[in-house]
């Protein structure tokens, strides 16, 4: 039977958490601990009370999220806040977090999962954080009406509907970035501008952002925050099973964003 410790290793070490940069509310790792055996995980992209309910019910004794508990910085442990963490603790569920880590892994990454999914190719990174590439860039030759109707399968899987501005009927995508969840800001619009990038595949932006876009021409296709980041964690559940031949279930809890 696996333990949290030998799991959080594994994970700790294949996320590289020790030196992946990040927000200070993300606390990457192990956010809450259990006595110790799993048998079962779940896996979200947030941590919330539909989660943890969904978590308890397939019997996963450890929950794994994209936004951890800390999210919204300190707030006092009072009503849904202390209902999660009774019941987490009732029923003895570790959680795990994991946010840029997850976000910018080569083959499990919220990124690289997302570019593989819309037929893209990568070849350098985009979406400049600290030290580190956040997101990913390369060039291509494909209709960008080709790119958002892929994207717009990815968000209907989750509930969601893509947004995208304006841009012509035959218009070509030739050299693209890509930055899930909260891609899109003033920063990436700058930098996208300064490589002379076309088209951004993001999550969600600001109403700025589409403003701005157009003035630099380029187009971006907001996917959706949720869906855009339900790849890295159900990969991620789904590495723990193979390796440790636990049951994994994908808790959906869309957003609507």
């Amino acid at each position: 039977m696996a333990t949290l410790a030998t799991i959080a290793e594994f994970l700790d070490a294949t996320l590289n958490v020790a030196e992946v940069p990040d927000y200070p509310n993300a606390v990457n790792g192990v956010q809450l601990a259990n006595r110790g055996s799993i048998e079962a995980v779940a896996t979200a992209v947030d941590f919330s009370s539909e989660a943890v309910e969904g978590a308890i019910d397939v019997g996963a004794r450890l929950l794994i999220v994209h936004h951890g508990m800390f999210w919204g910085g300190a707030q006092p442990i009072v009503g849904a806040r202390r209902q999660r963490l009774q019941s987490l603790m009732s029923n003895d569920v570790a959680v795990y977090s994991a946010h840029l880590p997850l976000d910018i892994h080569p083959t499990l990454g919220n990124n690289a999962l997302l570019a593989k999914r819309l037929g893209l190719e990568p070849s350098a990174g985009f979406a400049r954080y600290q030290k580190i590439d956040v997101g990913l860039s390369g060039v291509s030759e494909i209709p960008t009406r080709v790119l958002a109707s892929l994207a717009q399968e990815l968000a209907n899987e989750y509930h969601g509907t893509l947004v995208a501005t304006p841009f012509e009927a035959n218009r070509m995508t030739k050299r693209w970035g890509l930055c899930t969840g909260a891609g899109a800001d003033s920063s990436t619009l700058r930098e996208a501008s300064e490589r002379n990038l076309d088209t951004l595949v993001v999550g969600e932006g600001p109403h700025h952002t589409a403003v701005e876009a157009r003035e630099l021409g380029i187009v971006i296709l907001y996917a959706g925050h949720y869906a855009t980041e339900t790849l890295g964690v159900r990969a991620l559940g789904d590495a723990l099973s193979a390796r440790f031949k636990l049951a994994s279930t994908f808790i959906d809890a869309p957003t609507g964003l």
